[in-house]
């Protein structure tokens, strides 16, 4: 019953959410504050972790795929596939749930044990459209640019790993990348990363908004959140290759 609890209290969150913004100017200030807090300011780490993971990924596949009668444009498919269906929208979105999601819930927690939540609903604000709304357009608007970007960062990285480790060469690498080329794939891609988008900025504001307590139930609060939105990440993406994919 608790578990039936959480899940209306967050649908009944939501419903508060998705209400029109009192004043657009102070939103819509409030919407490029938090483009910059949850989604520029993780441009460094998604960037550094997609780069090395991708030459990782193509260096473990050409020292797997030893047998001479497999051709080395196999590995740059195998990367691309990997890069793109999975890594850069799944990997880093659990990176991202880490990253932001502990500052969501810690942020608007914060607020919350300072009784700051209250004066905004004392004054007539709708504290939910006020605080979560921009949190959600932020990650919907620049997670697909920031999960593209991963993408491409990922497939260069292998094909530097394979230059400069001399296992494959270049030209074989940009083969693979070209052989049986769906487009689909980077829709499917980005269907994914829109949905991760969502969880990551909603179960961490739906944690921090209804925390308990002093700072110590906030630190819970935060690990909380990282762990259930991790956990419905991996849900989701399960579901999600299930229906698109299948």
């Amino acid at each position: 019953m608790t578990y039936l609890e959480h899940v209306g209290k967050y649908f009944m969150m939501l419903g508060r959410v998705f209400r029109k913004p009192q004043k657009g100017r102070i939103f819509y200030q409030a919407l490029m504050k938090e483009i910059d807090d949850l989604g520029i300011k993780s441009l460094g780490i998604i960037m550094f972790i997609s780069f090395f993971i991708g030459g990782v990924i193509a260096l473990q596949t050409a020292l797997n795929l030893d047998s001479p009668f497999i051709p080395d444009s196999l590995i740059g498919f195998a990367a691309k596939r990997s890069i793109i269906l999975e890594f850069a929208p799944t990997f880093c979105c659990i990176i991202l749930a880490g990253k932001v999601g502990s500052y969501i819930t810690s942020s608007i927690g914060t607020m919350r044990v300072t009784e700051q939540i209250d004066a905004l609903e004392v004054m007539g604000i709708n504290s939910l459209n006020f605080l979560v709304l921009p949190k959600i357009l932020a990650a919907l608007f620049f997670y697909p640019f920031l999960i593209t970007l991963a993408m491409v960062l990922g497939i260069f990285g292998g094909w530097i790993a394979g230059v400069l480790s001399g296992l494959f060469s270049g030209a074989d690498y940009i083969t693979g990348i070209q052989t049986d080329f769906k487009p689909f794939l980077i829709v499917y891609a980005l269907i994914k990363t829109l949905i991760f988008s969502f969880l990551i900025s909603t179960v961490p504001s739906y944690h921090g908004y209804y925390v308990k307590g002093g700072s110590i139930a906030v630190g819970r609060a935060s690990t909380q959140a990282v762990v259930w939105t991790t956990i419905l990440i991996v849900i989701a993406n399960y579901f999600l290759t299930q229906m698109l994919l299948t």
